[in-house]
C-alpha cells in the first residue's frame, strides 16, 4: 500500500490542509493537494454508502485526493471497552472514502456515561498503557485499514508518571503495531509547559512509525501554550516542522484548522510557510 500507512510509505502526498465544511471551497482550489483529512464523526455514516458523502469531499476523491477519516471520540484511553458502534462508524468511515488508513487520539473522552467534550490526558502509566492497548486491539479488529495514533496536547500531567512521554508512546505503539500521527504543535506545546526542550522530545519519539503529520497553531494563556487549532502557526513550531523533515520526512504534513478560519490568503500563506519549513514544494501555486 502506498501513501501514509506507518511504515515504508513513500513521501508523495506532500503538504495538505484538513477538510472542513466551512473551508471546502478553498480546498477544493489547491490545486496540488494531494491529500486531505475530515473528522470522522462529521460523516453521516447511516445511510448507504453511496448517499453519505458530502459531494465536495467525492470530488476531492475524483481527482486523486488520499482522505483519511479523523477520529475524536472513540476514546481509547478509557477504562471502559471501546464502543462497538463507534469503531463501527470508524470502520464505514474508511470505506466511504476509500481511506488508506484512520487516526485517532492516546486519550479519553468519557467516563461512567458521562462526556467530557475534550481529549484528555492519561497517566503516563503501565495500567494506562494496558488499557489503550486492549482498546486499540479491538478496534483494529473491525477495522478494513491500518490505525494511526495520535498523541495529545496537556495542560496538567497527572502525578507520579511511570513512563515519560516517548516511552509511553513508543510501548503503545510496540503492542499494537499502530502507526503514529504525529502533531509537532502538541511536541511544541507539550515540552514548554513542562518547560522542556521540544526537540528533546523530537529526538526520542519512534519517527520511524509516523503516518502523517499535523501542524496547527495556538496561543499563550497565563503563561501556558494552549493548542488551539485557531490561531496562526508560531515560528516555533514551524521551526520544529524543519527539524522533523531533517530527521525523517513524513508522508504528509497537514496544516490543522478548526474554527476562526481566516481569509484564503492567510491560508495559502501558512500552508507555503509549511512547505518551505519541510523543505518541499508549495501546493498553493
Amino acid at each position: 500500500m502506498t501513501g501514509p500507512t506507518g511504515g515504508g510509505a513513500d513521501h508523495r502526498y506532500g503538504v495538505a490542509i484538513g477538510w472542513r465544511r466551512e473551508i471546502a471551497g478553498f480546498v477544493a482550489d489547491l490545486p496540488g493537494l494531494r491529500f486531505t483529512e475530515v473528522i470522522a464523526e462529521s460523516l453521516n455514516t447511516t445511510q448507504s454508502l453511496s448517499t453519505m458523502e458530502p459531494p465536495a469531499l467525492a470530488a476531492l476523491r475524483a481527482r486523486g485526493v488520499a482522505v483519511v477519516p479523523h477520529g475524536i471520540k472513540l476514546s481509547l484511553g478509557g477504562a471502559e471497552p471501546v464502543d462497538p458502534a463507534r469503531v463501527a462508524h470508524l470502520a464505514r468511515a474508511a470505506e466511504l472514502v476509500s481511506a488508506p488508513l484512520v487516526s485517532e487520539h492516546i486519550a479519553y473522552v468519557r467516563a461512567g456515561g458521562t462526556e467530557a467534550g475534550h481529549l484528555l490526558p492519561l497517566p503516563r502509566s503501565w495500567d494506562a498503557v494496558a488499557t489503550v492497548v486492549d482498546n486499540v486491539k479491538r478496534a483494529q479488529a473491525e477495522l478494513p485499514v491500518p490505525l494511526a495514533l495520535e498523541p495529545i496536547a496537556a495542560l496538567v500531567e497527572w502525578p507520579d508518571d511511570e513512563l515519560s512521554e516517548a516511552d509511553f508512546l513508543t510501548e503503545i505503539l510496540d503492542r499494537t503495531g499502530a502507526g503514529l500521527l504525529l502533531d509537532v504543535a502538541n511536541v511544541y506545546a507539550n515540552a514548554r509547559n513542562r518547560g522542556e526542550d521540544p526537540l528533546a522530545l523530537l529526538d526520542k519519539l519512534p519517527l520511524e512509525r509516523i503516518a502523517y503529520v499535523h501542524v496547527a497553531g495556538g496561543a499563550e494563556h497565563d503563561g501556558l501554550y494552549h493548542d488551539t487549532h485557531t490561531d496562526p502557526v508560531p515560528p516555533a513550531v514551524l521551526e520544529l516542522v524543519t527539524a522533523l523533515c531533517e530527521r525523517h520526512m513524513p508522508p504528509a504534513l497537514m496544516l490543522e484548522r478548526d474554527g476562526h478560519y481566516p481569509p484564503a490568503s492567510t491560508l495559502v500563506g501558512e500552508l507555503d510557510a509549511i512547505a518551505d519549513a519541510a523543505g518541499l514544494d508549495r501546493i498553493t501555486a
